[in-house]
């Protein structure tokens, strides 16, 4: 790692580095993206750097969220009105997005009952669930197992257990399967960072 000693490239890393992460990040991250190879350092440019953003935009911030990962996001109010109306297309296809909020809400999950409920169409959404590293597997016998990983849960700002995640993220949808029984598929949001 390159060692910076301006305090002004070093902001302005760790500017480019939250913009451009579009996603939570740790302090260890925001160490190497400033260059300082200091915590005390990186933490007192990312307190000016959190007043900086306060004074100089509207509508944008720079938080830290309860693990002690920042993110530069759009402000709550805005979020839900402005931001969702022009955000960019979502990184995952609506339904590579079903596929993976339901292994999140089922969890832990075999690859068996995921083609049963989504198809043989799950195997290319695994492909690129796991090329992404929203999601790992274990081996059981001949069957895989899948889980979310920590990505995914930072990348969708989930604190706690997967009963956590079940009551804060997912909105229960009952549908109709073929066979008439009544299932439930769970929807992620799509961020708007």
């Amino acid at each position: 790692m390159v060692k910076i000693d301006n305090e002004n490239e070093s902001m302005a890393r760790l500017e480019a580095a939250l913009y451009s992460a579009g996603r939570p990040m740790s302090v260890e991250e925001l160490i190497r993206a400033s260059g300082t190879e200091s915590r005390v350092k990186t933490l007192n440019l990312l307190t000016k750097l959190i007043q900086k953003a306060k004074g100089a935009f509207k509508a944008i911030e720079i938080v830290i969220l309860p693990d002690d990962s920042y993110v530069f996001q759009l402000k709550p109010e805005y979020s839900s009105t402005i931001g969702r109306r022009y955000a960019s297309k979502p990184i995952l296809p609506k339904a590579t997005q079903k596929t993976l909020s339901y292994i999140a809400y089922e969890q832990p999950i075999s690859s068996k009952q995921l083609v049963e409920v989504r198809g043989t169409g799950v195997y290319s959404h695994l492909k690129e669930l796991s090329q992404l590293d929203f999601i790992e597997h274990q081996n059981v016998g001949r069957i895989k197992i899948y889980n979310t990983t920590e990505k995914f849960r930072k990348y969708f700002g989930i604190q706690g257990d997967a009963d956590t995640l079940r009551q804060k993220l997912f909105k229960k949808v009952r549908t109709r399967n073929t066979k008439g029984k009544s299932s439930i598929t769970p929807e992620i949001p799509v961020n708007t960072q």
